[in-house]
């Protein structure tokens, strides 16, 4: 039988490149289906415990009554009414001062874990009620100051645990269910009788304990507000419409604080529940909630499946250069290397990926990867030493391999830098092909 031209050998080996595509699309759709059944345990681990929770309040909301002029047809004749209706003013703080300390906790089942958290929250916030309220159509006299309400907003209300404590002056207020505020619909509120109290300076301390995982947000509605965030985690991501002031990250934790003024919320701190078309109703505070928030998430060190499949994307390089020196040895070296052996030199290659992800699930990212690295590495060198009919061959793919899955784990560390790294190796690749085989006659015989 002749020889293959070099084109042709050229051809076959990209057609066995080509052909491997598939397998690693199948990788990334195994990547996709175990971090979907990941995100299902975790959801089932956290389930009844508490979600992403978003906190707000303290609201001051008095009753009052209100007449109103109504017209409608009767027997063909406008006919004008009056009654009587109950409405709520709310005020909001002129001033909150609120520190929360964050404890969070990992919880596991099977190989799947989550981190949840304990939110300690605390704080005291000055209400300030004006005596002239017959711009928003209050007449004096009308508010029913006994019926008072404090309300707070708690985006899942599953998370209230223990006893919530709130205080005006030296009165233990009794607490109730629902309530919420005009930022997150639900909650808790206690009644407050204001008029054994001073509404004109109203001073109520608060404290509370919330379950949550994953984010814990603060939508602040007060003239000033301040935040204060403690927690032992040391790897916060900061977010929302609000980033801290000042936050000090380390490995034994971070703090953060927030100082957020009215005038950057945009919102009346007085207004009448309903009547205020810039005030959301209850059916849409929850996208308010998320829009004007302080927002801190609890951030994985390491995500595996991330992790893994970004590397997935850089299995065409292994298999480019693994090819690309078997091609040389071939065209070059006069050692044939037969369609089979480049497929399955190639699976090995693909291979890598499945085991990473495998281990990763069980022993971490990394010590996964050198596990996987090295045991394909070994298995493609040994193949290597039959498909070239040497050692000293094998262990150039074998150098090569190693050196990719070195360069592939910086890549994966420099995430900034990854596509200027690539970009340099594939140029390097490409120099090095050009330099091989410039004398290389591709249509016939090696020139000289």
């Amino acid at each position: 039988m002749d020889e293959p031209t070099p084109n042709r050998k050229f051809l076959r080996a990209l057609l066995a490149g080509f052909l491997l595509a598939l397998p690693i699309f199948s990788v990334w759709l195994l990547v996709y289906d175990r971090q979907s059944q990941s995100v299902e345990a975790r959801q089932s681990i956290t389930a009844g415990w508490g979600g992403a929770q978003t906190l707000a309040g303290p609201e001051l909301s008095i009753p009052f009554k209100q007449t109103v002029n109504t017209s409608e047809q009767v027997n063909g004749q406008p006919v004008n009414r009056t009654t009587t209706i109950e409405r709520r003013l709310v005020l909001a703080p002129s001033g909150i001062d609120v520190a929360t300390t964050l404890l969070p906790e990992r919880r596991s089942r099977s190989i799947y874990d989550v981190v949840i958290y304990r939110a300690e929250t605390s704080g005291r916030a000055m209400f300030q009620l004006p005596t002239d309220l017959t711009t928003l159509g209050v007449q004096p006299g009308t508010l029913e100051l006994a019926r008072a309400e404090l309300r707070f907003g708690v985006s899942d209300a599953r998370g209230l645990s223990g006893n919530p404590q709130i205080r005006v002056g030296d009165s233990l207020l009794p607490l109730g269910p629902g309530g919420g505020t005009s930022l997150v619909a639900s909650g808790f509120y206690a009644p407050v009788d204001l008029t054994k109290a001073n509404p004109a300076r109203l001073a109520v301390d608060f404290r509370y304990s919330l379950r949550g995982n994953g984010s814990l947000a603060f939508a602040p509605r007060a003239g000033d507000t301040a935040w204060h965030v403690t927690s032992p985690w040391s790897n916060p991501s900061f977010g929302g419409e609000f980033l801290p002031d000042q936050r000090k990250v380390g490995k034994s934790g971070f703090e953060a604080t927030y100082r957020i003024g009215n005038l950057a919320l945009g919102r009346s701190l007085l207004f009448v529940e309903g009547a205020d078309e810039t005030t959301p109703d209850k059916a849409a505070v929850s996208e308010t909630s998320v829009a004007q928030a302080a927002s801190i998430q609890l951030v994985e060190p390491v995500d595996l499946y991330s992790q893994v499949n970004r590397a997935t994307k850089y299995g065409f390089l292994f298999v480019g250069f693994t090819f690309l020196a078997y091609l040389l040895f071939d065209i070059i070296g006069g050692v044939r290397v037969a369609f089979v052996e480049y497929a399955l030199a190639g699976a090995g290659l693909v291979l890598f990926f499945v085991l990473l992800l495998a281990f990763a699930e069980v022993i971490g990212f990394t010590p996964a990867y050198i596990l996987a690295a090295a045991g394909i590495t070994g298995l493609n060198t040994a193949y290597s030493a039959a498909v070239l009919k040497s050692w000293r061959r094998a262990y150039v793919i074998g150098a090569i391999l190693a050196a990719l899955y070195a360069v592939l784990y910086v890549l994966l560390s420099l995430e900034a830098y990854s596509l200027l790294i690539g970009a340099l190796l594939l140029f390097a690749a490409l120099a090095g092909t050009m330099y091989v085989t410039r004398r290389l006659d591709w249509a016939g015989a090696r020139a000289v």
